[in-house]
């Protein structure tokens, strides 16, 4: 195994010798290992490692439920500086499997913060580990592909590090794993909140104009408050939903949601419900997760990216209008643009490496994009799609 070193030494535990021991550590399954230290929960976890480039949200980046299944390495080096609050978790709790960062996380300087990183951290049994070249961990990431490994928090520095490596090389991966089943919601509920605004913070949409089926697949709060914000009464239900499900709602518009894992594995459900909804010439809004699955009903097919898109500084182009706006994006599958059939038109692209980002179906009020729209965490260029969406309800109950 290739051993790499701590960048700094703060917090570490001292070695018999007096040399600082590590207290945490990160193998990757070509056996190169990371030590640094350990702080949030103690134990081990074996997933993918990805990146994010982000320089705030890393609170709704943990609990944002694409995330099942992936340790993050953040690339900005100041994480844990704004603390935490309820009010920026995007889920119910940590979904995230680790977090990665180049300095231990320190006091936090925010008005709004009532907890420390590493305290929330220990709560929502997830680990972290700081003090490492997060930078070398990137290029890795970048030149190899997103590995799987094994991170693994000790306060007494002992780890066995042969069986961390067999750990992270027995993982079978995200090919195939539908983790959509694992986040979703065990049942359905109504959302009326509304995206925060100073100074009431959240506030209940009191007066909706349009009824939506939001397809829960590991939705974020934010989405569902923008879609509270524009005027809809969301009806979540489960991933696992049947069109007769959301049919029997009456809705307006249909909603499909982000969510984690292998957009083909969980296709094997959801793709017969979202062609029943077609078939009733609804008006679908589809984002990230959601995307993919409105992409693979209509006839298209989706593929393993090398590293994926994790960040709030993605450059997306709108081919129809020719604008870019910055994006926030968060996905390790893509949909093969080259699959598309006729009369789905690609609307998106990235300009980072020209894979899809975004597609309509030809004359119908059915669209989706790759990226997050509700921008939590991240610029928020493309809050206009959840305006379009309400349009497109509106037009339809006008006609």
């Amino acid at each position: 195994m290739t051993e790499r070193g701590t960048s700094s030494d703060k917090g570490l535990a001292a070695a018999p010798d007096g040399a600082p021991r590590p207290t945490a550590c990160i193998v990757l399954a070509d056996g190169q290992v990371f030590r640094g230290h350990g702080f949030g929960a103690t134990g081990e976890a074996v997933a993918e490692l990805c990146f994010n480039t982000a320089m705030t949200g890393y609170q709704e980046i943990m609990t944002d439920p694409s995330y099942a299944g992936q340790i993050v390495t953040f690339t900005f080096p100041h994480i844990g500086n704004t603390g935490v609050t309820v009010e920026d978790d995007e889920a119910g709790q940590a979904v995230a499997a680790g977090m990665v960062v180049k300095w231990d996380p320190t006091e936090p300087s925010n008005w709004r913060a009532t907890g420390e990183l590493t305290d929330w951290l220990l709560r929502q049994g997830r680990i972290g580990i700081g003090g490492l070249d997060t930078r070398r961990l990137t290029r890795a990431i970048r030149q190899q592909g997103a590995p799987h490994v094994a991170l693994a928090h000790d306060p007494e520095g002992n780890f066995d590090l042969e069986r961390l490596l067999a750990k992270a090389r027995g993982w079978k991966g995200l090919v195939g794993l539908d983790l959509a089943k694992d986040v979703t919601c065990a049942q359905s509920y109504r959302w009326n909140e509304m995206r925060w605004a100073w100074p009431q913070g959240y506030q209940p949409q009191l007066a909706p104009v349009h009824r939506v089926v939001a397809i829960d697949y590991g939705a974020k709060k934010n989405i569902l408050r923008c879609l509270a914000s524009t005027g809809c009464d969301v009806t979540v239900l489960p991933a696992s939903a049947t069109a007769e499900d959301v049919l029997a709602l009456k809705p307006d518009g249909v909603f499909l949601s982000n969510g984690p894992g292998d957009p083909a594995a969980t296709g094997e459900y959801a793709v017969p419900m979202i062609q029943g909804v077609l078939a009733a010439d609804l008006p679908i809004f589809g984002i990230c997760l959601g995307h993919q699955m409105l992409a693979l009903a209509l006839g298209a097919r989706t593929v393993k990216m090398n590293h994926g898109h994790h960040g709030a500084n993605h450059p997306v182009k709108d081919r129809e209008t020719g604008k870019v706006e910055i994006t926030s994006m968060n996905h390790g599958f893509t949909v093969d643009s080259q699959t598309l059939p006729a009369g789905v038109v690609e609307t998106h692209v990235s300009l980072f490496d020209g894979s899809n980002c975004g597609i309509r179906l030809a004359g119908r009020p059915v669209f989706s994009v790759q990226y997050h729209p509700e921008a939590s965490p991240g610029p928020q260029d493309s809050y206009y799609l959840f305006e379009r969406f309400a349009a497109a309800m509106a037009a339809r109950k006008a006609a």
